[in-house]
């Protein structure tokens, strides 16, 4: 099923970036503002159900979207059907850009974790904004500087660290982008995640995500509030991040 597409806003507006996960910071995201303002000022909005795909992996790139509302999931599935679930887009998250910067065709599958509303800038648009304002590449540059040394320290993570750091891991990044402080020391994950979406995100089995969460929850590190994940103990569960 396609998305349902309706005519852009001159009032789109700029949002704290909330994307997660491995590849979740977007390089285009990271720009300055002025530049993202300017870029999505005249974008096409784009309307997704939830569970309908943005795009495929393997589709061709024909431009990038801003997250406006709702929340996506970018994933890669293996040959023999397993999920892999690479980040987690929120608003103010910019997908898709590295198709319009390198012409490939798409590297992953995003898909509505809920409905969505997002801003589509196409490639011809792109171009034509970096040409004006040629500036822009050294930010780029500076960009994919930074996602070189995030990718080596997730790789290391994922070599390294056992399956709970993993997990700690995986935890403390939805806090970092979604987690609401509700005192007490309390933080609310304030999306609600399946263990198998935490299992896909960690890049480990959901019986070990179930094994170690009701681990954690007799030590009141973490805790389950109406399907929402808290974090109870933060300074410990950053320890079992590091071991």
């Amino acid at each position: 099923m396609s998305p349902s597409v309706a005519g852009g806003s001159d009032s789109d507006v700029i949002k704290r970036d909330q994307s997660i996960g491995p590849t979740g910071q977007s390089l285009l995201a990271r720009l300055p503002e002025h530049f993202l303002t300017e870029l999505f000022g005249h974008a096409t909005t784009v309307r997704l159900k939830t569970g309908e795909a943005l795009f495929l992996a393997g589709d061709t790139g024909d431009g990038c979207y801003r997250v406006e509302d709702g929340l996506l999931k970018v994933t890669m599935i293996s040959h023999t059907g397993k999920e892999r679930i690479l980040a987690l887009l929120g608003s103010g998250a910019i997908v898709g850009e590295m198709s319009i910067i390198d012409r490939s065709p798409r590297c992953a599958n995003v898909v509505a974790v809920r409905s969505a509303v997002l801003s589509f800038v196409s490639r011809a648009d792109f171009h034509g904004f970096a040409k004006a304002h040629p500036e822009v590449y050294e930010s780029l540059l500076a960009l994919l500087a930074a996602r070189l040394r995030e990718t080596d320290m997730t790789i290391a993570a994922e070599t390294f660290l056992p399956v709970g750091g993993r997990i700690a891991c995986t935890l403390l990044e939805l806090a970092q982008e979604f987690g609401r402080d509700v005192g007490s020391g309390r933080t609310v994950i304030h999306q609600k995640i399946s263990q198998a979406d935490l299992a896909a995100m960690a890049g480990v089995s959901r019986e070990h995500v179930n094994r170690i969460l009701n681990d954690w929850k007799r030590r009141q590190l973490v805790s389950q509030l109406e399907g929402y994940y808290c974090i109870e103990n933060k300074a410990q569960l950053q320890k079992e991040a590091e071991l």
